[in-house]
């Protein structure tokens, strides 16, 4: 038997007045899968997020949490998921576990597992010995864990967490993308929401980038690189090279003179490199070393960004 998808956006449209915000947006995400969705500011990220998690109802197309109807089966749906805003915080003049216990009670859970799963979080967060403290005293990584933590109150098979580690100190950030990583070894799901790209690249299986409300590109962080064409940046060290010297092989590339180390742009990295060789051979120059660094992901998001 196929594993269902857990989320489905098919065909999603909104619009506000006149500006089109969402348009023919489509993907599948599998159980267990972390998805990025990338994009711009104003490209439509938050729109399509309400609309999974039933805020908005689209204009257009459906939107389904492990296959019911978010407009048609809301409560079935909404049982199914948690969600951490971008901006949201826990209710001030709560402590830490009565924010847990009042979440846990909305969505009818009993007394008894409330307090074993508010527990477990707490611990899991390390939170818990800061439980009786009012959330309003908490700083923003604590307020942020605690977020986390009343999401995954009902034991949701969907997350959806948009900027989690945004304004963050080190350790509360790395806290909170070990606990992604943990979530999937549960088969939870995870959509992700970042401008850290390069984070991003490292939680997800699969990322969307989403521009001016159209997906443009949808893949694995490789495969994103190899389609976008980004580049690849080759650093050559030579025992010597003159300044002003012939290195008209490498006009279709931009490149730089840093002494006597040559740094390359290219796309074709090995092309790049045979040439140089055979360039230093006819002019008796040695090679002391050199290096390739592949394109980030962060290079794929701006070429996209730009429409290059």
């Amino acid at each position: 038997m196929a594993a269902m998808d857990a989320i489905e956006a098919l065909d999603l449209h909104k619009r506000f007045g006149n500006v089109v915000a969402v348009e023919g947006v489509n993907f599948q995400i599998g159980e267990g899968e972390i998805f990025g969705f990338l994009g711009p500011n104003g490209a439509g990220k938050t729109t399509t997020i309400r609309m999974l998690t039933g805020i908005l109802k689209p204009d257009r197309g459906k939107a389904r949490i492990m296959g019911y109807d978010v407009n048609r089966s809301p409560v079935e749906a909404k049982m199914l998921v948690g969600v951490v805003p971008e901006e949201a915080n826990p209710y001030p003049d709560l402590s830490a576990w009565d924010n847990l216990v009042l979440v846990g009670r909305l969505y009818g859970l009993s007394r008894s597992h409330i307090e074993e799963k508010a527990s477990r979080l707490l611990r899991l967060l390390d939170l818990y010995e800061i439980r009786e403290r009012k959330a309003k005293n908490l700083s923003k990584g604590l307020r942020q864990k605690l977020l986390v933590a009343m999401a995954l109150i009902n034991d949701p098979k969907v997350l959806f967490l948009d900027e989690p580690t945004g304004g963050l100190d080190v350790l509360s950030a790395r806290k909170i993308r070990e606990l992604i990583l943990e979530l999937k070894k549960s088969g939870i799901t995870t959509f992700l929401t970042t401008h850290n790209v390069e984070e991003a690249g490292a939680l997800c299986d699969r990322i969307a980038i989403i521009k001016a409300g159209h997906v443009v590109e949808l893949g694995s962080p490789e495969e994103l690189k190899i389609k976008a064409g980004a580049y690849t940046y080759v650093s050559v060290s030579f025992d010597r090279i003159e300044e002003g010297c012939d290195l008209s092989f490498l006009e279709p590339f931009e490149y730089k003179l840093q002494g006597s180390r040559l740094l390359i742009v290219c796309s074709r990295p090995a092309d790049v490199i045979v040439e140089t060789v055979e360039y230093a051979r006819a002019r008796g120059l040695k090679i002391l070393d050199i290096k390739i660094s592949p394109p980030t992901l962060e290079d794929v998001f701006v070429k996209v960004a730009k429409g290059e």
